[in-house]
């Protein structure tokens, strides 16, 4: 486990080696930090990568072939060592390959690398998963990351909101014990924005599908946007934890999600599953951009 640091002298990140996971995105000339520091008392991760599972499956097992294997909820990734295999000034990539202990809890063969590369004020977040056996690979993949919210002394969660490249709704399926219940949560914008109230999670994260948007922004009291991630997934989570009053929201990239509550299939039929072909690569990215102009320099957290 180590850290690792880029900058283009006007961000700067950190990486841990530990699940190459983006643990701090500052902003140079003021030191603001944008990303949650993982205290355990609300939340002991920053931004993990969710493979090969995103949420959880029904009653923590999946199926392949007719035999049972246990998952636990987002998958491994998050928890393993990952090997560095690049890095130059605005750039880094880290690798995780199968072996022997990842064929005994996932039977298929991968490769995953993920990538941090910075542009300006953005992070993009890349993710390459590659295809080494000769049979279909099943898996998922999605974003965790976690941002401070709120940004400033003085001011609490319920003073923001979120803007969404939506205009009059975001339709959201809700969570029961961590599955997909079939119930949906209708949430009415104006202009794109919904006000972040304290109990605006009560019921889990939003899980929000089928393109419905493909940018969200964390917004000042004021209605400036201080931080966006910009995405093609084709669904996103948003999340803080129920009821706790933590200071950070999610803001969830996916290309997977949890089982729904009645699913009983095969791990290649569950919803949103992403299926890769012998020798074939799947490559996708987000994008989180910062503005350090909306925020007081005098109140940094």
């Amino acid at each position: 486990m180590a850290l690792f640091q880029i900058s283009n002298g006007r961000i700067t990140i950190q990486v841990d080696s530990m699940g190459a996971e983006l643990r701090s995105l500052k902003e140079i000339s003021s030191g603001r930090e944008y990303m949650w520091n993982a205290d355990p008392r609300y939340w002991k991760r920053t931004s993990p990568v969710l493979f090969p599972l995103v949420g959880g499956v029904k009653d923590g097992v999946y199926r392949v072939g007719g035999t049972q294997y246990p998952m636990s909820q987002h998958g491994f990734a998050r928890d393993t060592e990952f090997r560095l295999k690049s890095q130059v000034a605005h750039e880094i990539w880290f690798s995780l390959e199968s072996d022997e202990e990842t064929m005994k809890r996932y039977p298929y063969p991968f490769v995953l690398e993920i990538g941090y590369e910075l542009w300006d004020t953005t992070v993009c977040v890349k993710w390459r998963v590659r295809n080494p056996a000769k049979d279909t690979l099943y898996f998922s993949i999605g974003g965790h990351p976690a941002f401070l919210c709120p940004i400033r002394e003085g001011t609490k969660q319920s003073d923001y909101m979120l803007r969404f490249d939506a205009r009059e709704k975001i339709a959201a399926s809700v969570l029961e014990q961590g599955l997909v219940s079939g119930e949906k949560a209708v949430y009415r914008l104006q202009d794109g924005i919904l006000p972040v109230t304290e109990r605006l999670f009560d019921r889990d994260a939003l899980v929000i599908e089928h393109d419905q948007a493909h940018s969200v922004s964390l917004v000042t009291p004021e209605g400036k946007d201080y931080l966006t991630v910009a995405f093609d997934a084709p669904l996103f989570g948003v999340w803080s934890p129920p009821k706790k009053g933590a200071p950070f929201i999610c803001i969830e990239p996916w290309y997977g999600r949890c089982d729904s509550a009645d699913f009983d299939g095969e791990w290649r039929e569950r919803e949103w599953i992403q299926a890769l072909g012998a020798g074939k690569t799947f490559s996708a990215d987000y994008r989180i951009t910062i503005d350090g102009s909306v925020c007081d320099k005098t109140e940094v957290l």
